[in-house]
C-alpha cells in the first residue's frame, strides 16, 4: 500500500476544514496509508519587508525538511508548478505506485510559500490553479483530489 505524507505548514482553525480532512482521510483508508504533519507557520507581521518574509520561509523550510525522509518521492505545491487534470493527477499517482515509489509525500507551505531549499528537494511542482487559495483550504482541496485519483484508478464511480 502506498504511504502518503502530507507536510503543512500552520493550524486549521475552522472546524468545518477539520472535518472536512477527516472525511477525506477516513475515505482514503481504502486506497493509502496517509498521515498529515502540521508544522507552526513563522509569526510574519502584515507590514513585514521581503527580507523578514524571506526569513520565515527559510525558516518554515528548515522544519518541513526535518520531516522528509530520503526515500520520499516529494511533491511540493507551487503557483507556477505543473497543472494537472484530475485525470493527468490520478496517472502520476498510479505511475509513482507501479514504478515502486510507495512513500510519496505532498508540501504545502504557509502563506508566503515554501523556501528554495524545499523546491530543490521536490521531485515534482504541481499548481492547482492559476488562483491563490488560503493553504489551509488547500489541505482539503489536496484530500480531495488524492481521493478522487484513487476513484480514477480503481475506475470506480466518483468521478464525473
Amino acid at each position: 500500500m502506498i504511504h502518503i505524507k502530507i507536510i503543512t505548514v500552520g493550524k486549521l482553525k475552522e472546524n468545518y476544514l477539520r472535518d472536512a480532512c477527516a472525511e477525506y482521510e477516513k475515505r482514503l483508508k481504502r486506497y493509502a496509508d496517509v498521515s498529515m504533519i502540521e508544522l507552526p507557520d513563522e509569526a510574519v507581521k502584515e507590514n513585514a519587508s521581503d527580507a523578514e518574509c524571506n526569513e520565515a520561509v527559510k525558516k518554515e523550510g528548515q522544519r518541513i525538511l526535518s520531516k522528509i525522509l530520503e526515500k520520499d518521492y516529494c511533491i511540493g505545491l507551487f503557483i507556477d508548478g505543473r497543472k494537472l487534470s484530475s485525470e493527468a493527477f490520478s496517472k502520476e499517482i498510479d505511475k509513482l505506485q507501479t514504478e515502486g515509489n510507495s512513500d510519496v509525500c505532498f508540501i504545502i507551505g504557509g502563506s508566503n510559500g515554501l523556501s528554495s531549499e524545499v523546491e530543490k528537494r521536490c521531485d515534482k511542482k504541481i499548481s492547482f490553479s492559476d488562483m491563490t487559495f488560503p493553504h489551509q483550504l488547500m489541505r482539503v482541496i489536496l484530500l480531495e483530489q488524492i481521493y478522487r485519483a484513487f476513484k480514477i484508478i480503481k475506475n470506480e464511480p466518483y468521478h464525473k
